[in-house]
């Protein structure tokens, strides 16, 4: 099993040293690092650029993280002994002409890596190295032709069959990266999600996501949306687990209802010490669902400091977001945030009452 909230059970070290009062920092045991704002795409539902949004408010497209910065992180990250780091954006991180050193640089460091990309740089050296090297790659996807690609997208028709090329080759260089797609769902899609499925399985893919498109921050707001096709894009996603699931293509079913009620009961966000976000501004992000927010979402700067001293001193700023007055929105960590917080706060002298 892959997917799973439980992995963190995993690091009791880390678990421990989490509540303010231990005085006690650990690093991260896995980091989103968004080298870029720059794509070659401009999907129309993407929730960095669309200004109803909170994700991404404060996003400057032309952002890059420097390349002398970039290999300074990943050494810190090396020394400090991160478990995993995966590219992401922002922009697509194949945009970003130092993809291939600074994964060289964490090859070499031992730190397992992943990206999620749009596919259309995934060919050369760079997909080779990922090929060989790489924990897993995800290839965002949502037409299922080459017409309805380019007016998701924004291309020319010719890129759709430019990125199943992609694909087709990037597996021929083998099977040791973990190679997934993910399919974002909206309206138009919603007839073809079987096809679609039936197609990831075809190039090749190890696993398929399935997920909802975001309208909005507001949850009954998007389940108004997708309310029409819900019952449709469910039934096609268990014709298809019936039909092609198995050990080896697990398709991974994340369309579902969005909360309606984002009110959190908690006043400090553990996750945030687990699995925080580098962005493309040298800023660093409490999580993927608040990044490029400086309002509410950040945590400091590193643009004239090393990573490694920013994170292991004042443990302080990890306790001036609270979810309960600042997250009252979706939030990848929620359902995680509860488990490890019902786990910190169990009384000690009864544990032995299982």
């Amino acid at each position: 099993m892959r997917y799973s909230r439980l992995k963190i059970f995993h690091f009791p070290e880390k678990l421990a040293s989490l509540p303010r009062d231990t005085g006690e920092i650990r690093p991260p045991l896995h980091i989103r690092i968004k080298p870029t704002n720059v794509c070659s795409h401009r999907c129309r539902y993407c929730a960095y650029r669309a200004p109803e949004l909170q994700l991404g408010r404060d996003m400057d497209q032309r952002h890059s993280i420097p390349r002398e910065k970039m290999l300074e992180i990943v050494d810190d990250l090396a020394a400090m002994g991160v478990r995993a780091v995966t590219f992401s954006g922002g922009g697509d991180p194949f945009c970003y002409p130092h993809l291939r050193e600074t994964a060289e640089r964490l090859a070499a460091s031992g730190i397992p890596f992943a990206a999620l990309t749009n596919g259309a740089r995934l060919e050369g050296d760079v997909a080779a190295l990922f090929a060989r090297s790489a924990a897993w790659l995800r290839i965002s996807m949502d037409g299922w032709d080459a017409p309805s690609y380019a007016r998701y997208r924004g291309v020319d028709e010719d890129e759709f069959d430019r990125v199943i090329g992609n694909i087709r080759r990037f597996r021929a260089l083998g099977d040791r990266c973990r190679l997934g797609v993910n399919l974002v769902v909206d309206r138009e899609n919603a007839p073809h999600v079987f096809d679609f499925i039936r197609m990831a399985r075809e190039l090749g893919a190890d696993s398929i996501k399935i997920s909802p498109c975001v309208i909005a921050d507001s949850g009954a707001e998007n389940n108004a949306y997708h309310h029409s096709f819900f019952a449709d894009v469910n039934a096609q996603i268990d014709r298809a687990r019936e039909t092609f699931g198995s050990d080896a293509f697990e398709i991974h079913h994340a369309y579902h209802e969005q909360q309606i009620v984002f009110a959190k009961p908690y006043s400090w966000c553990p996750y945030l010490q687990i699995l925080p976000v580098i962005g493309a501004d040298m800023r660093v992000y409490t999580c993927q669902d608040k990044a490029y927010n400086r309002e509410t979402g950040l945590l400091g700067s590193i643009e004239h400091e090393r990573f490694r001293d920013f994170w292991m001193n004042n443990k302080a700023k990890f306790f001036n977001i609270n979810p309960s007055h600042h997250c009252n929105h979706h939030c990848v960590a929620d359902a995680k945030n509860r488990l490890v917080l019902e786990y910190l706060e169990i009384e000690r002298e009864h544990l032995g009452f299982v």
